[in-house]
């Protein structure tokens, strides 16, 4: 019986709707909107050399304090800009300017600057966070809305110190980390991608493009069986497609793709969405992300591919559709940060 009922669960969810509605936005931007500002609980992710580094988190990170940790601070940012691109009468919208002014300050900045540029903290949100507060810029630049010109100036110190990073840092790695959770490689160099293209930042686009083909471009066969690990938020698999999608030109990446994921050009190719068994867990609703997250990648194939690939777009569907009920559902551990996660599915789905 519980497995028709899974089974039943999982067809329905393929009928839901999915629209990025006004109501629908509304609902996702209160949960950046309500941490934002929001100092515990925190997870710092620091490196004491002494007690004298020992602060809150409102003083350590005084614009991205929010949210329990760093990155889910940023993109929680990304989050509340880009609704109003898109949403310019968005409910709480001179209450989300103000929050954003608050902490995007840019005295707010030179202090994230001053944390980030410490020798010991060189690795600090590599390439995870780094990636989000490219993100984060890009949307900012891209913003019609008046008050975003100003912001994106302030960020830019720091979105240009991890621009840098990535380019010192990229080289000396030997080896990808394919792995379903922040460090993931490829995730953070398909998102620093988009920034470096519309920035047109030609040195950080060549040390993304030279060093994708060098970890990435023999790679053959990936392991699709093996996902999800028990707390993954990223499709290891997924993740590394979207990468060589925007480095390789079209035949090239066709014919790598063919050698990589062969299946994904099988019409009927079907992935069950991971199912979360608790979702009070913060590591274990880690899954409803990862449903996210391959929806966003099966859409950017999809609409960039739609002759060989635009199949994918019913399973993006699918795993959309599995999840989004589940960020409203109360639990801060998976609050914080999913609705992100959904708005970037979204996003790539071209609504």
């Amino acid at each position: 019986m519980k497995y028709l009922f899974a089974s039943l669960l999982f067809t329905t969810t393929l009928t839901f709707a999915q629209q990025l509605t006004a109501e629908r936005a509304n609902g996702l931007a209160k949960l950046p909107l309500k941490c934002l500002q929001q100092e515990y609980p925190n997870k710092l992710g620091q490196l004491l050399i002494d007690a004298s580094e020992i602060a809150p988190p409102r003083t350590l990170h005084p614009a991205f304090y929010g949210c329990f940790d760093w990155h889910s601070s940023v993109h929680g940012h990304w989050s509340l800009v880009y609704l109003l691109n898109h949403f310019p009468n968005l409910n709480n919208r001179q209450e989300i300017i103000d929050k954003l002014k608050v902490n995007l300050s840019k005295e707010n900045i030179q202090q994230e600057v001053a944390y980030m540029t410490k020798t010991h903290e060189k690795s600090f949100e590599r390439t995870y966070g780094w990636a989000w507060l490219l993100k984060l810029q890009l949307e900012l630049e891209s913003s019609k809305e008046p008050f975003a010109k100003e912001l994106a100036a302030n960020l830019q110190p720091l979105s240009a110190l991890v621009a840098q990073r990535y380019i010192e840092f990229l080289p000396k790695l030997n080896y990808a980390l394919r792995v379903g959770t922040h460090t993931n490689t490829a995730f953070g160099m398909a998102l620093a991608w988009d920034y470096a293209i519309n920035a047109k930042n030609l040195p950080l686009q060549k040390s993304l493009h030279d060093n994708a083909l060098r970890l990435f471009k023999n790679d053959k066969d990936c392991p699709f069986t093996w996902e999800p690990s028990g707390t993954d938020f990223l499709s290891p698999c997924l993740e590394e497609i979207a990468i060589m999608q925007r480095v390789m030109p079209e035949k090239d990446f066709l014919k790598w793709l063919k050698d990589f994921a062969p299946q994904l050009f099988d019409k009927n190719y079907t992935w069950e969405p991971g199912k979360v068994s608790d979702r009070t867990d913060g590591h274990l609703v880690h899954l409803d992300g990862l449903n996210f997250s391959r929806a966003w990648n099966f859409y950017h194939l999809a609409r960039q591919y739609p002759k060989q690939l635009g199949h994918l777009k019913t399973l993006a569907d699918a795993h959309l559709n599995f999840s989004l009920p589940a960020i409203v559902d109360g639990n801060y551990e998976g609050e914080h940060w999913l609705a992100s996660f959904a708005l970037h599915a979204f996003e790539e789905k071209g609504e």
